[in-house]
């Protein structure tokens, strides 16, 4: 007889090392989450109560963290966050999120909507398919910003002021570091299928359509956008020479349009906008006259009406103009239009 050796047994190492392998890879990998997470939260805690030594009006119900394995998501409730200014927001829900693999980029919406506070104007509710801000680029001067509204609605809450946009297409404000100047910021805003409040400016200028603009330039030594005082702040930014230069944009208003450029513009000690703004405008005797006639308090409609009547001697015809902003006032030409845009 033959004898027969045993078959040879295999060993399962080799089954049990990656199965070890991935359960020590989980363990690191949520050790790292709950790491970031908390980190989170600390610096949120660390951030609110910089903002109330600093001034600031900070409220806010429970925080939340979720989101593991692959995303840090921070609920928080009843958020309400007004400046010194007396600006500020304030709404029942915000969340922030970030990637765990990448927690330097951060997207914040606000599902329920928010309230735009505005000091002694009062509130106004702002509601749309979606509301939203994104920031990235922490390690730089300034962070990469943009905020985007999309179908916003703008309802004033009762006592409130009125608001000059009662809805939109779209509303973006994008903001950047500048590539060649550290201290400069640059900034772009565009508002699509805007509709004015009814016998408001706005819709007096669109003639009852849509309005539409672009608007784009730098903010010069935009590191002095850090004042938290009652004024605001642009008021410390103003105090340190600020200014905004190679504005150039597009204006859209029913049957007008036109294309706007300034080289410098700045505030006022009464934070009202002063400089110039040079317009190739086609057909706009139409908006001038829609708001000389519209019911805003805010408008001079005897200037209006006047700048409206020269521009109907032209013919409505495609004319150069120029829109400046002093003593307070908006000038074209002769004719003071409305108040200078305020920006503290």
């Amino acid at each position: 007889m033959t004898d027969h050796a045993p078959p040879a047994r295999h060993s399962r190492r080799g089954l049990y090392v990656p199965l070890v392998l991935a359960l020590v890879a989980l363990a690191g990998w949520t050790g790292w989450w709950f790491w970031l997470a908390r980190e989170v939260e600390t610096r949120l805690d660390v951030q609110v109560q910089a903002l109330r030594d600093s001034g600031w009006t900070v409220t806010h119900g429970p925080v939340q963290t979720s989101g593991w394995p692959f995303r840090v998501r921070v609920q928080i409730a009843d958020p309400d966050i007004v400046a010194p200014s007396g600006q500020g927001l304030s709404g029942a829900v915000l969340v922030a999120e970030a990637s765990a693999y990448d927690p330097g980029k951060w997207v914040v919406i606000a599902p329920e909507g928010l309230s735009l506070v505005r000091g002694d104007k009062g509130r106004v509710d702002i509601r749309g398919d979606a509301l939203r801000l994104s920031a990235s680029g922490f390690a730089a001067p300034f962070p990469t910003l943009a905020v985007e509204l999309v179908n916003p609605v703008f309802t004033a809450q009762a006592g409130s002021e009125a608001f000059p946009i009662s809805r939109a297409g779209k509303i973006e404000l994008y903001t950047r570091p500048n590539a060649t100047a550290v201290a400069d910021l640059d900034v772009l805003f565009r508002m699509t299928d805007a509709e004015g409040r009814s016998g408001g400016p706005v819709e007096g200028l669109a003639q009852n359509g849509r309005l539409t603009a672009q608007v784009e330039g730098v903010v010069e030594d935009a590191r002095a956008l850090r004042g938290t005082d009652a004024a605001g702040l642009f008021a410390a930014w103003t105090r340190a020479g600020g200014r905004f230069s190679g504005v150039r944009g597009s204006l859209e208003a029913g049957e007008s349009r036109a294309l706007l450029s300034s080289d410098q513009l700045n505030a006022g000690p009464d934070g009202r906008l002063q400089g110039q703004i040079a317009l190739k405008a086609e057909r706009p005797m139409s908006a001038i006259a829609g708001l000389a006639q519209s019911g805003s308090g805010s408008v001079d409609r005897a200037g209006a009406a006047g700048a409206a009547a020269v521009s109907a001697a032209s013919g409505d015809q495609d004319v150069d103009l120029t829109i400046v902003f002093r003593d307070g006032r908006t000038w074209l030409g002769p004719f003071a239009l409305a108040p200078a845009p305020k920006l503290f």
